[in-house]
This record gives C-alpha cells, structure tokens and sequence, in this order.
C-alpha cells in the first residue's frame, strides 16, 4: 500500500496495520495531532469524573433519582445556553475560547476534588458544581465541534471526525476502568484531583497550535443570529432529518447511562471497577465501529451507518434489559457503543460537510443542543420510571422509541433524499 505522505513512514507490521494508518489522513496535520492528543488525555480524565461523580451520588444518598438529576444539571445549561454559545463560536476565534472553556472546566473539577478529599461534599455542592461545568460546556461542545475544521483540509475532515469519536470512545475505554481503580484506592476525590490535572494537556496543545481561524465579525443580534441558524438547520432536509433523529436517541437511548451504577450495585453486585468495565464494554464497541468507519465510509454509504447504527444500538439496548449477569450485558454494551458510535460519527459527518461555512459554528450547537442539551430530558424520564416502574422497563421503552425512529427514517429514506435534491435545486437558483 502507497504511503499517503511520504514524510510519515507506514508501519510495517502487516497489510491490516498499514490499511488502518492509511484510513486515518488527519494525522497528516501537525495541529490535528497535537489537537488530538490533549483531547485524549483530557477526555480520559472526563470519563474518570463521570463515573466518579455517579459513584459519589450514590454514595451519599442510595437515590437513581438524585443520580439522574446530577446528569440532567450537567447538561441543561447546555439546552438553555448552547444557542448562544454557537453565536460566539462563529464570531470570536475558536481556539481562545477553547483555552478559556477548558480553563474554567480544569478549576471546577479541582474545586470538587478539593471538597471531596477533605469530604466538605454535598449534594447540594455537587449539583451547583455540575451545573457550572454545564454553562462551561455550552460554548466548549460547539466550538470543539468547529474548531476541527479549521485544523485539516476538508478532504480530511470525515477522517478527523471520525478520530474525534475515537478519542471519546478510547477515553471511555481508558477513564472509567481507571476510576473504578482509582476509587478503590484513592477514592472519589482523587479521581476529581486528576481530572483535573488532566486538563492541562490539552491547554499546552492549545497553545502550540498555529492556524489562521476562520471567524465573521457579525453585527447581527445574537437573537436574530440564533434565528437564522435554526431557520437554516430546519429548511435543509438531510440536516432536519438527522437532527430530529439524534434527538430521540439522546432522550430515549444515550440516557440508559443513567441507571448504569444502580444495575452494576444492585443487579450485577459489583463495586466501581464493575462499573467501569460496563463503561468500557460500550467504548470498545465505539472503538470497533471508527475503525470500521474509516476503513469502509468510501464504500459504504453514511445512510446506511446511521440507519443501521440506530437499529443495532436499540436492539442491544432493548436485550441488555433483560440480562442478569455482567458478562451477557458487556457484550451486548459493546454492541450498543458499535450501532451508537456508527450512528454519531457519520450524523456528524455528514452535517459537517453540507452546512455552509458561515453557518458552521450555529448548526453545530444544534447538534450539541440535540445530542446533549436534551440528556436532561432522557436523565429525568428514566430516572423517574426507573423509581416507580423499575429500570428494566425504562429501559425497554426507550430503546423502542429509537427503534421506530429508526425504521422510519428507513421506510422514508428516498423521499428525505428527493427532497434534498430540491432543497439543492432551489437554493442553487437564489
């Protein structure tokens, strides 16, 4: 197999090893790479902190309730702010407000950390602490989404997408096995300690990264910017599609991460690092479909990994209801990160490469307001029929709302796309 650049020598350990580096262009890009690594570490210690701060929920107070209810503060910010955090991401440089989201992100995690070793922690203090860092992800979560853009050339964009997903997935691998180690032996505060640390990697990539940022000094109301985002957004018909789509997934099939503490303690008996090892479970399932991803979305049509990735998440979301052992509901978490993660990826993809430019950073906090900002909703629906039905029939529900969704949208896949042709044909004569 050629070396697609000649200046970074291909791995000669196999034609698999050398087909995978190939799949992957990004790495092409010196700020791409440096980009990447402090995500990765970073992300690492995100996922060790999610796990952890469930842990401590449940530590203090036995409630599914007050765990859903931590997760839904985390991200609601993001369904109250994420509009206008998409207004700033497409006014102001990325990369500044970048330093400046992960700054303020690395101070509240030390800050929990700090009240948690020297156990000052309620849930109160927790909550507050969560809702911050959501306000924090609010203007993060889009610009990380733009900023991306900016770091490769476009051909090279399904390829930086797809590692951004990797980069999530490796840490849910890596952080959550971590944390459940490092509760046992340093406790929840510990964890928090590191993550925040951390974030440092990622500030010190920031800062040797050298681009000239694309960005529109707009005089435009932030009110009437957010209305032509949305305006936008709704009038494509792909985009439309995908965004209702990953709506329904957020609030019916991605909050099944709720209730996981309470299945690994109350069904499974097993500690923190039981937990992890269901976290890591889905991210290895995740890994498995990136590589996929790359190796065949030149082959294989987006279309049929969203469609296909929607019915293989659900499906296994729905049989993991019924397990009674770790090891039956690992592999089918794996297989649930596979069909979430093919799903994700290319519903990313494909929004990156239609909108337009002066569009990018508004669409994209629809897409972070879709995939995110709506986990409260999912967070309280499965917490709440969690406490009065029990977890595995809210678990079944959801999992049959995305698995309808996803039918639909293959019953009507041709009729999106003549629309789509259309919508192209009359922009085309503006």
């Amino acid at each position: 197999m050629l070396n697609p650049n000649p200046e970074l020598p291909v791995v000669q350990s196999g034609a698999w090893v050398q087909k995978i580096y190939g799949a992957f262009p990004a790495f092409q890009s010196k700020n791409y790479k440096l980009y990447f690594s402090g995500q990765l570490v970073s992300m690492i210690g995100t996922w060790m902190q999610i796990v952890a701060q469930s842990w401590l929920v449940l530590q203090l107070t036995e409630s599914v309730f007050l765990i859903g209810l931590v997760m839904a503060l985390s991200t609601l910010p993001t369904l109250l702010f994420t509009l206008f955090g998409g207004v700033i991401v497409d006014r102001f440089p990325k990369k500044e407000i970048l330093f400046y989201t992960q700054f303020a992100a690395m101070i509240l995690a030390l800050t929990l950390g700090i009240l948690t070793v020297f156990d000052w922690i309620a849930i109160w203090e927790i909550c507050v602490i969560a809702f911050l860092l959501g306000m924090v992800n609010a203007v993060d979560a889009p610009a990380r989404q733009a900023f991306v853009t900016e770091l490769v050339d476009r051909d090279q964009l399904p390829s930086a997408i797809a590692l951004n997903s990797g980069v999530f997935n490796t840490a849910r691998v890596i952080g959550p096995s971590i944390a459940g180690v490092l509760i046992a032996v340093i406790g929840t505060g510990g964890a928090f300690m590191l993550n925040a640390l951390s974030y440092v990697a990622v500030i010190l990539a920031l800062r040797k990264i050298t681009i000239h940022e694309v960005f529109v000094k707009n005089t435009t109301k932030p009110l009437d910017a957010i209305k032509e985002g949305i305006t936008y957004s709704f009038t494509h018909p792909i985009i439309r599609t995908l965004f209702i789509i990953i709506a329904i997934v957020s609030i019916f099939g991605w909050s099944y991460t709720t209730v996981l503490p309470v299945i690994a303690k109350n069904d499974f008996h097993v500690g923190a690092a039981g937990l992890g090892y269901l976290y890591a479970a889905s991210g290895l399932g995740s890994l498995l479909a990136t590589v996929l991803i790359a190796l065949y979305s030149k082959k294989i049509s987006p279309l049929y990994f969203i469609i296909g990735g929607t019915l293989v998440f659900s499906i296994s979301i729905f049989l993991f209801s019924f397990s009674t052992d770790i090891n039956t509901a690992s592999i089918l978490l794996f297989f649930s990160g596979f069909g979430l993660l093919s799903f994700a990826s290319q519903s990313n993809t494909t929004i990156q490469t239609l909108v337009k430019s002066e569009f990018r950073g508004r669409v994209m906090s629809i897409y972070v307001l879709m995939f995110i900002g709506l986990t409260p909703l999912g967070n309280f629906q499965i917490g709440l029929i969690s406490e009065y039905w029990g977890v595995p029939l809210a678990l079944r529900a959801g999992a049959a709302i995305v698995l309808v969704a996803g039918l639909t949208v293959f019953l009507f896949k041709n009729r999106i796309i003549e629309k789509y042709h259309g919508y192209k044909k009359n922009v085309s004569v503006l």
